[in-house]
């Protein structure tokens, strides 16, 4: 599949003492990543094992989260697919681990250049561009192009039908690369889209007429009763590799070769592809209450790691919050200077774009790798710090400057005024707002998927790249996102009534 590497992300070295500051405090913490599945894979007994290097050791290996057949999740949760069986299986022959990193096509890929990866597997076609900065293995897979449109239609049938028309193709694939190759022959628009599934719902909305994309994924979404049927032959395309940094993990490398070599002489490597592309009949799907019961203990584990990461994220923001709150109402211009610029800077960039500087940007610069879960409760709990830095000292100044003067007045010192008049004020002030800030967070932690965050959207975005029934996962997703927080804000409101009397 042909897709661009992206580009490295830099910031400034205000991000970097931040954030190197609760780096440290969440690694003396020993908080673990959260998306991560170790696959332990010793060599059989009476297997003999070439020596590559390799023997007894572990790598942490990146790989996409939707591209069904080379990686998607089954009904029990776990990744499965073409690369998945193919990596676990020469891991095994050549006597090392792997701990499979599901992240995203593009934040695999700069997982691997900021070095929190060993290597990338998530069907990566193999470039003349991308060997500038990688080193690829051997072809492992030959792909190609087809196209595909809705099952009812029956006007389009070649490429010559498309005049006029709009097709999607997914954004730094070969499908889009083929498709705009021909776009101007055909007269017909491209539309770039992020994933299969999206692709393929884009379609059926009738938004656009066509879908170019890799055949063996085509074809798995069509026995999986996406909804389309393909109406083109195979074109030629790129073939897939495994990908190293260049000049780095060459032992590594050298064992992947050595075993797909093995694979491919003992006849494993066929019944892996057959176990995946030989199914021809298309599987019906289950009713939506189904969908539910299946989809359940994902969709659990997904909420879970929603809620740890958002009490985490709460809990270190309120202190944040706090402490800024009270240096922006200092009487210290340099307090004031501090927290001015703290609010400054995360309140003026996107959270994106600081999760990505934390989870990608930061272990470039720093050297030192760092784990899903910590990047994603750092970046969530500097952001919403600042917020509440906001509301902390909208909170103060909002209380009539009488009240301070009026306790000063009766002899109590600025810290006892301040401890025992303004703030039991201003802290009923801030309650809703810090209501409202408890649940925006909750909702933030959904923009954590990008970086491999295996919270509640990201574990929806998994059910539907294996089912193509994105309207219905959303569905649900939506409906737990929306109980949970009526629980919650219902919750916070009897504990604002009752200590706000």
């Amino acid at each position: 599949m042909l897709r661009l590497p992206p580009l490295r992300r830099r910031s400034g070295g205000t991000f970097a003492a931040l954030a190197a500051f609760f780096t440290v405090v969440f690694m003396l913490l020993g908080i673990g990543g959260a998306s991560a599945l170790s696959v332990p894979a010793p060599a059989a007994a009476g297997t003999a094992v070439q020596h590559t290097g390799v023997e007894g050791k572990k790598f942490a290996i990146a790989t996409d989260t939707t591209f069904a057949p080379f990686e998607f999740r089954d009904g029990s949760g776990n990744l499965v697919g073409i690369d998945m069986d193919l990596l676990n299986a020469i891991a095994k022959s050549q006597g090392f681990e792997v701990d499979i990193k599901s992240l995203g096509f593009d934040a695999a890929l700069q997982a691997l250049q900021s070095n929190q990866v060993a290597g990338v597997i998530a069907g990566m076609s193999i470039t003349d561009e991308r060997k500038k900065i990688f080193d690829f293995s051997d072809p492992y897979f030959d792909s190609g192009v087809q196209m595909a449109v809705a099952k009812n239609d029956d006007a389009i049938k070649t490429y010559a039908d498309l005049k006029g028309k709009s097709v999607t193709a997914k954004r730094g694939s070969e499908g889009e690369t083929f498709a705009k190759s021909i776009a101007g022959k055909y007269g017909f628009t491209v539309k770039a889209l992020a994933d299969s599934a999206t692709m393929y719902d884009d379609v059926k909305a009738g938004n656009s007429v066509a879908v170019f994309d890799d055949y063996p994924v085509l074809a798995y979404g069509v026995s999986q009763n996406n909804g389309l049927k393909i109406v083109t032959e195979k074109e030629q395309g790129s073939s897939y590799g495994f990908a190293v940094n260049k000049g780095q993990n060459q032992d590594l490398l050298k064992a992947f070769d050595t075993g797909l070599a093995e694979l491919k002489a003992n006849g494993e490597y066929d019944l892996i592809l057959d176990t995946y592309l030989a199914k021809t009949e298309v599987t019906e799907q289950g009713s939506f209450f189904q969908l539910v019961a299946d989809s359940f203990p994902a969709l659990m584990k997904g909420l879970w790691l929603t809620m740890v990461a958002t009490v985490l994220s709460l809990a270190i923001a309120l202190v944040l919050g706090v402490l800024f709150g009270f240096f922006k109402v200092s009487e210290s211009k340099i307090m004031r200077g501090i927290a001015t610029t703290y609010v400054s800077i995360f309140r003026g960039t996107p959270l994106l774009v600081q999760a990505f500087f934390f989870y990608f940007g930061l272990p470039q610069m720093t050297g030192q790798p760092i784990n899903v879960l910590t990047a994603g409760v750092i970046t969530l709990s500097l952001n919403a710090g600042a917020y509440m830095t906001e509301i902390v000292r909208g909170g103060i100044q909002s209380v009539d400057p009488g009240q301070l003067e009026a306790s000063r007045s009766l002899g109590l010192s600025y810290v006892t005024s301040m401890r025992r008049v303004v703030v039991p004020q201003a802290v009923k002030i801030m309650t809703p707002s810090f209501i409202n800030q408890f649940v925006i967070t909750l909702k933030d932690t959904s923009l954590l998927a990008v970086i491999g965050f295996a919270e509640l959207t990201y574990q929806g975005q998994q059910i539907y790249a294996s089912n193509f029934r994105t309207g219905e996962t959303l569905l649900i997703v939506a409906a737990l996102y929306f109980i949970v927080i009526s629980i919650l804000t219902q919750l916070s409101n009897v504990l604002d009534r009752k200590f706000n009397k």
